[in-house]
Formats: structure tokens, C-alpha cells, sequence
């Protein structure tokens, strides 16, 4: 089986390591940078031109009846992607939102993407990061041991503000088309973790609204099951598919 990753906001295809040396040996692995991530960051015109990108370098990979696991963005963008390509034959989805449904959330959202963009341009990638590690969404993480949490956070340092700021410009939770549940035809999982209240009520809708998919709540985890138990989330990606 090939395995396609797609990582978080501010994370990076590293985010994977503990979920992928979970995968059995002869499991393909192809991790994908997203736009605006990495010391060298790809800019892309818009949402489109990102899911065209990704698609015409698994192109290049020879990538074909492959998993796709996406976390957060990078599970957004995987809901584009599979609407885009026939190249999945599966695929999971941890913590992914489905789309703002009206132009004024759109709105809403936008304007707090701003925000974030504004203390990036203005205070630093540092101070962007403290602010972000403080939002009560990471609350779950504090049991989590302090090697794993320095690892992220230097992972989230290796971008750049500018970076960083681009991503939330061209693929920000506003940019993001609607999901059409119809074109989602490959079998669904969407993840979520047991204390991501907010994640849970969104992918138990979607769930009801896709025609081959399943919702799992993994125990004690918040928003990021990549990071807080990826030993349960590697158990998933070899579970069976949803009916």
C-alpha cells in the first residue's frame, strides 16, 4: 500500500515519523510539503493551484490506488484533492474541516486569518508561535512528554514568518471550497480526537453526508491524534475500510 501524507498548519512531512515507522515494512511512504511550510517555502496563486500541485507531483511519483491521510489542513486539502484525482483509493482524515458554508463565516474567518498574518509580518515567527502554542485548542498536549513537545515546536521554527503568513493567505480555512459530498466516493475514515469537542460535532456531520465513510474517536487525544497518539492512529490506517 502507498501511504500519502499530508501534514498541519505549521507542521511539515517530519510530523509523520512516529506514524509511519508504525506501518508495515513494505508500506510506501510519500510525505508531501505543503505550500508556505519548509526553510524554502513553495508560494502557489490559490486553494486550485495547491490541490493541481500536489496532484502533478504524485503524478511524477507514479502514485496510484494510494491512502490518503491528511491532518487538519492538510486533511482539508485532501477533501480537495479527492474530489481532483482518482489516484486514492482510500483515505483518513483526522481533525478535517468540511468548508464554511456562507460568506459570512468566510468573512469572519478571514478576518481572524488576518490577524495571525498581521502578528507575522509585524512581531515575528517566534511571537507567532508562542501566541499560537497558547490557544486552548493545544490545551490536550500538556501531559505529552517534554522531548515531543520541543520537537514540534522546533519544527514549527524551521518555517519562515513569511511562509507561514502565504499559507494562511492562499489556504486559510476561508479559502477553502465546500465539500461536495457526492464526489467523495473512495471509503472515509475522519478521525478526531475524544476532547476536540469542536472537530467531533463537524466530522460526525460530515460522516452522515459522505456515502462510504465512518467516524473514529480516538481516546484522550485533542485536535492533534497525529502527535498526541500516533500508535492508535497507525492502528487505524490498517483497520479495515468503511463499508
Amino acid at each position: 500500500m502507498t501511504y500519502v501524507f499530508l501534514h498541519g498548519f505549521s507542521g511539515g512531512p517530519e510530523s509523520w515519523d512516529a506514524v509511519a515507522t508504525a506501518l508495515p515494512s513494505d508500506a510506501r511512504v510519500v510525505r508531501v510539503q505543503l505550500a508556505g511550510h519548509g526553510a524554502a517555502p513553495v508560494s502557489v496563486e490559490g486553494w486550485d493551484a495547491e490541490v493541481a500541485r500536489i496532484d502533478a507531483l504524485l503524478e511524477r511519483e507514479r502514485v496510484e490506488d494510494a491512502h490518503l491521510v491528511g491532518y487538519s489542513l492538510g486533511g482539508r486539502v485532501g477533501l480537495s484533492l479527492l474530489a481532483h484525482s482518482a489516484r486514492f483509493s482510500r483515505s483518513t482524515l483526522i481533525g478535517a474541516h468540511p468548508g464554511l458554508p456562507d460568506a459570512a463565516a468566510r468573512a469572519e474567518r478571514r478576518a481572524a486569518d488576518d490577524r495571525w498574518i498581521r502578528v507575522l509580518r509585524e512581531q515575528g515567527l517566534r511571537a507567532f508561535i508562542d501566541a499560537w502554542e497558547a490557544l486552548p485548542m493545544w490545551g490536550s498536549q500538556e501531559a505529552l512528554d517534554p522531548e515531543t513537545l520541543a520537537s514540534q515546536r522546533r519544527l514549527r521554527e524551521s518555517h519562515t514568518a513569511e511562509g507561514l503568513a502565504h499559507a494562511l493567505e492562499v489556504l486559510g480555512l476561508a479559502q477553502m471550497p465546500a465539500t461536495n459530498p457526492s464526489a467523495l466516493r473512495v471509503p472515509i475514515q475522519l478521525v478526531v480526537g475524544e476532547r476536540d469537542e469542536k472537530h467531533r460535532a463537524l466530522s460526525g456531520a460530515l460522516a452522515e453526508r459522505l456515502p462510504r465513510a465512518a467516524l473514529r474517536v480516538v481516546e484522550g487525544a485533542g485536535h492533534n491524534v497525529v502527535l498526541e497518539r500516533p500508535d492508535a492512529l497507525a492502528a487505524l490506517l490498517a483497520s479495515p475500510e468503511p463499508s
